[in-house]
């Protein structure tokens, strides 16, 4: 079994900072890709930082430039750092495992962690 659970979202105001945190504990050695989601209510969980196969990452366009994803050596720690905020940044933020266990991609969510931007 795999774990996920996020944390560090808040209240900031626009233009501010955050780091939001993911660690993960079980059998996480074949890993496919690992990233950060959001989602907002009434849209579709979309894609903000991931890394994928190859030590590439991936960004979504409105975040290239604000947000550096990040982890550790062993991967079971991941981060988001998140500057320059904006309103259009509020949402909940999803840590997400890619692992392939016993064959097949199986995919591991955090609860979600809420981040709000507002003055």
């Amino acid at each position: 079994q795999v774990h996920v659970v996020e944390s560090g979202g808040g209240l900031v105001q626009p233009g501010g900072s955050l780091t939001l945190s993911c660690a993960a504990a079980g059998n996480i050695l074949d890993i496919n890709d690992m990233g950060w989601y959001r989602q907002v209510p009434g849209k579709s969980r979309e894609l903000v930082a991931r890394f994928v196969t190859g030590g590439n990452i991936d960004y979504a366009d409105s975040v290239k430039g604000r947000f550096t994803i990040s982890t550790t050596a062993a991967k079971n720690m991941m981060y988001l750092q998140m500057n320059s905020l904006k309103p259009d940044d509020t949402a909940v933020y999803y840590c997400n495992y890619a692992l392939w266990i016993r064959g097949g991609l199986e995919d591991y969510w955090g609860q979600g962690t809420q981040v709000t931007v507002a003055s």
